[in-house]
């Protein structure tokens, strides 16, 4: 199994909208690194550390799972959206996404700051200074450390 960090800014969807929708589309990801990681490295049943970005206190607020097979986001298609690309064809789809569906909210939350005070989160590529990609792979023990750190209980995924 992967261990990986999924972001979000909780006003545009948080870890309660996931958890009231159950599962969903991870969408509008425009970075190449974070789109390959989910083309090639996710694999349904991976566990992702949820974290909430470009907010008052950022930090790890629980836990969704790989729900599904990568494929074409449709939001590249979509000449509404703000994700639309007019150089992705549907016959040579450019962006990839995955669907994650709720594990759990964390009793506490993680804060960005706690997890760099952690000396256990030591090499976690979220601490790393000028990471922005909105998914990062995760150790295992890291994984384990911030579930811990917050209460929850990864063997009850």
């Amino acid at each position: 199994m992967n261990y990986w960090l999924i972001k979000s800014e909780p006003h545009v969807y948080g870890i309660k909208q996931l958890k009231k929708d159950k599962k969903e589309p991870w969408d509008g990801v425009r970075n190449y690194q974070a789109r390959n990681m989910m083309r090639d490295d996710m694999k349904i049943g991976d566990l992702a550390i949820y974290y909430h970005s470009s907010c008052a206190e950022p930090g790890a607020v629980g836990v969704a799972r790989v729900a599904s097979e990568p494929y074409p986001d449709p939001t590249q298609f979509n000449k509404r959206s703000k994700y639309y690309d007019e150089k992705s064809k549907k016959d040579e789809p450019r962006w990839i996404l995955v669907d994650f569906e709720f594990v759990a909210e964390f009793p506490r939350e993680v804060s960005l700051a706690a997890m760099k005070e952690e000396a256990q989160l030591e090499g976690m590529v979220v601490l790393r200074k000028g990471n922005r990609l909105s998914i990062m792979p995760v150790e295992g023990k890291h994984f384990r450390r911030v579930c811990k750190l917050a209460g929850w209980d990864p063997k009850s995924a």
